[in-house]
């Protein structure tokens, strides 16, 4: 019986301990003489040579791997294949770490709540708690433990300070209540600790796979442009042509018409949606296929018809879905799409194989992505910062395609939602909006996670 008596009040004694620390602190450090200057001063210069020295240190490490990653660039040539899986495998790993990081700052929020409330609960109980340590130390017949700045270094200088045989019940009863809280302040301290250490650890990761994806986007571009000489003409004249029409679908058929290499883009869907169409006629008996359908990085068209790809495809970005097709749309009109808010600087990836027949601004949609996914589809994505895709080009689903800024760029949404960046996606067929939830994977949900 002594053993869980003495536990519980030294307990109690952490509470008063932790409550306190922090002006006894206080008065210790306004008690303390002033050290000497010039010791100060060189402790002042000896830290900023060890400042200096880590910097250099970290400079070099991120040079060495600037020079590690260039290599490995270009050990890929012009093989696509490769540059593809690399591409989509590292803007899966982007998002798979923002989920990380976006779950960690949750926890993170609900801890600190946690915590507020506990010591908001001792802190209006003080009275209570130095009545406790009063009796404890009339019952110990001898002066309590000097108040430390961690609960932990209270708890182990009382284990030789206090040595108790009983307590009233009252006082037990009373007892208890703190020291319960008291440990579950200190469990919170040390989970917020864990979760600080793994987030820390997620946005070096994430930094570091944003650098590698940004030199592999950079290296496709600079393919593309190669094979594409006149590159620069051809999006001059996709924003002079977009600022002649006033809708999508005339934006849609504008490009598709008039623009050499949308008009080229456009033709390859078509003539690919006919051989799709054909083979899939063949193997109609065949199992529904699945997500390993998009595994071949080699492919210059679409792995599968759009119209037979329902449930299969990934929502381009990471975020929660603030409106949905058919609802409203913020200005009195319905909305023809989705929006997805995100948070600054996220990874947009395709949802589907497709050409890009439009990639630029247009009107309140801010940067706007078009790509003709054969058979009479088009996927639209507005409200990025940036787009790293040019008109003409092949795109497969997972690759990343553009960057989302710091608020929102779509004006129908601005008003609403201005503090925070939001993606808008709609599917459209033979020029019509259609319901864009049946060719979502099953398991994206409200919560997109990539």
């Amino acid at each position: 019986m002594r053993a869980p008596i003495l536990n519980l009040l030294l307990m109690v004694s952490c509470a008063g301990a932790s409550l306190f620390a922090e002006e006894n602190l206080a008065q210790a450090q306004t008690a303390a003489p002033a050290p000497q200057t010039a010791v100060i001063s060189t402790d002042a210069i000896k830290q900023r040579e060890q400042e200096l020295e880590a910097a250099r240190a970290r400079q070099k490490s991120a040079e060495e791997a600037q020079a590690k990653l260039k290599a490995e660039i270009a050990s890929l040539g012009q093989d696509r294949t490769q540059l593809n899986q690399q591409l989509i495998d590292t803007a899966a790993n982007v998002r798979t770490v923002e989920t990380k990081i976006d779950e960690a700052e949750a926890r993170l929020r609900t801890l600190n709540g946690r915590e507020q409330e506990t010591r908001a609960s001792l802190d209006s109980r003080r009275a209570d708690i130095v009545e406790v340590l009063a009796a404890l130390q009339r019952a110990g017949r001898r002066t309590p433990p000097a108040l430390l700045v961690r609960p932990e270094d209270a708890l182990q200088s009382l284990r030789t300070a206090i040595l108790l045989g009983a307590v009233v019940p009252e006082l037990r009863s009373r007892a208890e209540k703190i020291a319960g809280e008291l440990g579950e302040l200190v469990t919170l301290r040390k989970s917020m600790a864990a979760e600080r250490d793994q987030l820390a650890s997620d946005r070096d990761k994430i930094r570091s796979d944003q650098t590698r994806l940004t030199a592999l986007v950079d290296e496709r571009q600079r393919q593309q442009a190669s094979r594409e000489k006149d590159l620069d003409a051809e999006n001059s004249r996709a924003i002079t042509l977009s600022k002649q029409v006033g809708d999508l679908q005339g934006l849609i058929a504008k490009m598709e018409q008039d623009l050499q290499s949308a008009a080229k883009a456009a033709e390859k869907a078509a003539e690919a949606a006919k051989q799709a169409e054909a083979k899939e006629a063949k193997a109609a008996a065949s199992a529904k296929p699945g997500p390993a359908i998009f595994k071949d990085r080699s492919r210059t068209s679409p792995a599968i018809l759009f119209a037979s790809a329902k449930g299969l495809l990934p929502l381009p970005v990471n975020g929660n879905k603030i409106r949905d097709f058919g609802g409203s749309d913020g200005v009195g009109g319905v909305q023809k799409g989705i929006s997805l808010a995100t948070k600054p600087g996220s990874q947009v990836t395709t949802p589907c194989d497709g050409w890009v027949v439009y990639a630029g601004p247009f009107r309140s949609y801010g940067q706007l992505l078009i790509l003709n996914a054969g058979g009479g589809y088009h996927v639209l994505i507005a409200g990025m910062e940036r787009i790293s895709v040019n008109i003409g080009q092949f795109v497969l689903t997972g690759e990343p395609v553009a960057t989302m800024g710091s608020t929102s760029q779509v004006a129908s949404i601005l008003a609403t939602n201005a503090s925070q960046p939001v993606l808008y996606v709609e599917f459209r067929k033979d020029g019509t909006p259609i319901d864009p939830g049946p060719w979502w994977a099953a398991n994206e949900g409200e919560k997109v996670r990539g």
